[in-house]
């Protein structure tokens, strides 16, 4: 907490966009500041200042036109940020040093203004905030200490903390005038009797981000941790630290996610210290960092532990050197030395206590993996160090990048976990499942009569999936719903689920994409058999097609049971039993010899059952995979549209929120923005675009386009038909 201090400045703000309790939600800048100085001791007010503050964007949102009355002709005559502050800083220092007084401390209503407004305005604007912004008085915190009865702090307004104590409020034409006087009546009224109250506890803003280790035995409250999704690959914990500027960041508590081959996956879990700055964070969805936005999720304290937990003493004693720079090193001879390591980086970059500086990364048999952290004590030695990198070591180009100290954590939990020698599992119990028309077995193919649901709850269940799925349900094939599990046995966040056709499998993925489960919206691509084999199998479908499956395979749970009505050859009841573990055909079924009752197969330890599982593997890592960065890209894999499009158009058997049209003939670059801009006056949402890829990963040329009715999706395909777009006519289709 800050220092006591016996002068306020009341302050206020808006922006160009949402105000109130969203003020700051949707990135809109700062169009108006107002303020006036409160001196606790003599209970006086000093002269109140109004300033228009000018825009980078002058496009005012008509709810802020309502409520602030500001016209754009006004905002383009006023001064930019930087000048305001500066204004602001010269007028309180003259009005201080005439009253006496030496410091003050700004007083608000609520902390979004200071939080979640200024403090991110000026880190986009690489403005240097003086220090009176890094303290603040909450005034609704202050009115509950005295009145603790008047309702939560979240729920309370300026109006209704005026209207319990029985003060009048003031009424003013101008914008931002009233709520500083009504502001400035609420503080005098705390002063006085019966509460008398003082202001000795500030809320504060930290400087910077601290980095630390953390401890797998530490207790993470989960109303404080939230995932980043979509982040630029070579982002730092500073540059995730500077996306949320103005909330406060657990020492260490910003955890990048790596794949499974170690590389970063453009996701990051973040601690905050408390869960009122984590519900800002969570405001802060789809914000952007550069050109990207950002993803914001709750997630679990259980999350942020997997990732950013240690237990290694080794690493606990590297870490233990506070505000160190860590450079992560990759591809090193397998034979290089401390003082090796050390003549490669110089000595203009020199490693903090020398070779305890240095941490190799090696398998639990003491072999080395060609990685290492090194320490460096300040930020100029880090620079010189990645000037080095791809330079030659020995025969090797070394690659150098910073890392974090979860990122050091993690690195080494994967290869210590690593098993030398692969180990069989134990037999199974011999369990009865009964017999099947269609062995339960995935034969491959290029029919596209599968869905990938990817992004699940890691506490999902064959339960969950099927209540998801709904009415569709019905539609899935006998042992259809196959989980994907991590190395440790975990749910990874995706599934496959093969159906009955390809047209039902099309209708699932369009009715059920980003549908919520619990507290997270699931992601349903169509796919075929043989890309839900690669996948299974360790494979990956991404931009550039299929990925052939790797040597080390994921684990996979069995194919299970889902949805589909009893026979006389099978019972319900029993059909959610498992089958050994391994994409592997079970043994045949042997006839009924002796029962007229429901035939019942076998299913015992078999070695062919193991035949790969003397092959390494490695973790799947239980994180979902990274937002794609655009909402026109569809990842089913890229192009797995495409052969639709040589293919007549699928059944739509009612398409929920509307119907499809689907556009021929579209520009190699044309985009979402392109396509509403084409379909301009159909009150079309961004998401109710699906541009569509081919196998190459490259866009195909053919979007689909959900209208809200289907008389409006009739209607554009008789106005815009054959109209061009960049001066390709574009050919319009209602898929029926």
């Amino acid at each position: 907490m800050a220092s006591h201090s016996d002068t306020l400045v009341v302050f206020f703000g808006a922006t160009a966009g949402a105000n109130g309790g969203k003020l700051g939600s949707d990135e809109r800048e700062l169009i108006l500041l107002v303020w006036q100085i409160v001196d606790l001791r003599e209970k006086k007010v000093g002269k109140l200042h109004r300033r228009l503050v000018k825009p980078d964007s002058v496009d005012l949102t008509d709810q802020c036109k309502e409520e602030t009355r500001l016209t754009s002709e006004e905002l383009c005559k006023a001064e930019p940020l930087e000048d305001i502050l500066q204004q602001f800083h010269q007028s309180v220092s003259a009005e201080l040093k005439s009253l006496g007084r030496s410091s003050y401390t700004l007083c608000v209503d609520g902390p979004l203004l200071i939080r979640q407004v200024l403090h991110p305005e000026a880190s986009k604007k690489n403005l240097v905030l003086p220090e009176c912004f890094y303290s603040f008085v909450d005034l609704k915190k202050e009115f509950h200490k005295c009145c603790p009865n008047a309702g939560p702090v979240k729920d309370l307004t300026l109006l209704s903390m005026l209207d319990y104590v029985c003060v009048s409020t003031v009424v003013d034409q101008e914008a931002g005038v009233m709520e500083v006087k009504n502001m400035v009546l609420l503080l005098l009224h705390l002063l006085a009797e019966p509460y008398n109250h003082t202001f000795p506890d500030f809320e504060v803003v930290n400087y910077k981000f601290e980095s630390g280790a953390c401890s797998k035995t530490e207790a993470v409250d989960s109303e404080t941790v939230i995932r980043a999704r979509g982040l630029p690959w070579q982002s730092s914990d500073q540059d995730i630290a500077r996306f949320f500027k103005g909330l406060n960041i657990a020492k260490g508590g910003v955890a990048l996610c790596l794949n499974a081959q170690g590389r970063r996956n453009g996701e990051a879990l973040v601690r905050f210290i408390n869960s009122e700055h984590r519900d800002m964070a969570l405001d802060r969805h789809k914000h952007h960092m550069g050109n990207r936005y950002i993803e914001v999720y709750k997630a679990t304290g259980e999350e942020f532990l997997k990732i950013a937990g240690g237990t290694s003493n080794e690493v606990a004693q590297f870490l233990s050197k506070e505000n160190q720079v860590i450079i992560r090193m990759r591809g090193l001879p397998f034979t290089a030395t401390p003082q090796d390591v050390l003549g490669f980086l110089g000595p203009e970059s020199p490693v903090t206590d020398g070779m305890e500086g240095l941490l190799f990364v090696k398998y639990p048999d003491g072999r080395p993996t060609g990685d290492a952290f090194v320490l460096f004590a300040c930020e100029e030695y880090a620079q010189n160090a990645l000037k080095k990198h791809k330079q030659i070591l020995g025969k090797r180009y070394i690659e150098l990048f910073r890392s974090t100290a979860a990122e050091v954590q993690q690195v080494l939990n994967r290869y210590m976990s690593t098993p030398l020698i692969s180990t069989l599992p134990p037999p199974p119990p011999i369990v009865s499942l009964p017999v099947l028309a269609t062995p339960p077995f995935i034969a491959t193919g290029s029919t596209r009569d599968c869905i990938r649901l990817r992004g699940l709850p890691y506490t999902a269940a064959i339960e969950d999936i099927l209540d998801f799925m709904g009415e569709h349900t019905i539609d899935i094939k006998p042992h259809g719903v196959h989980m994907v599990l991590n190395q440790q046995g975990r749910p990874s966040g995706d599934a496959f689920i093969q159906m009955k056709s390809a047209d039902r499998a099309f209708m699932v993925a369009q009715k059920c994409h980003k549908k919520m489960m619990k507290d997270r919206y699931v992601e349903v691509f169509q796919c075929s058999t043989e890309e839900m084999s690669f996948v299974l199998m360790g494979g990956t479908l991404n931009r550039s097609g299929l990925s052939p499956p790797p040597c080390k395979l994921p684990c996979l749970s069995p194919p299970t049971y889902a949805a589909f009505p009893a026979t006389t050859a099978m019972l319900p009841t029993e059909a959610a039993l498992y089958q050994p573990p391994l994409l592997a055909t079970p043994r045949t079924p042997q006839p009924p010899t002796h029962s007229p009752g429901p035939t019942l197969a076998y299913y015992s330890p078999h070695p062919q059952l193991y035949m790969n599982m003397n092959m390494n593997y490695t973790a799947y890592y239980p994180s979902p995979p990274v937002s794609p960065s655009t909402v026109s890209y569809f990842a089913a894999p890229p192009g797995s549209m495409a052969t639709m499009a040589a293919q007549p158009a699928p059944t739509i058997l009612s398409p929920q929120h509307g119907a499809l049209v689907r556009m021929q003939g579209l520009p190699y670059n044309a985009g979402v923005k392109d396509i509403l801009s084409f379909f301009q006056g159909y009150q079309l949402q961004a998401d109710s675009v699906l541009v569509l890829y081919n196998w190459s990963g490259q866009r195909s040329g053919e979007a689909l386009v959900t209208f809200p009715s289907e008389k409006a999706a009739r209607q554009a395909v008789a106005e815009r038909s054959n109209l061009p777009l960049s001066g390709h006519p574009i050919r319009l289709v209602c898929c029926e």
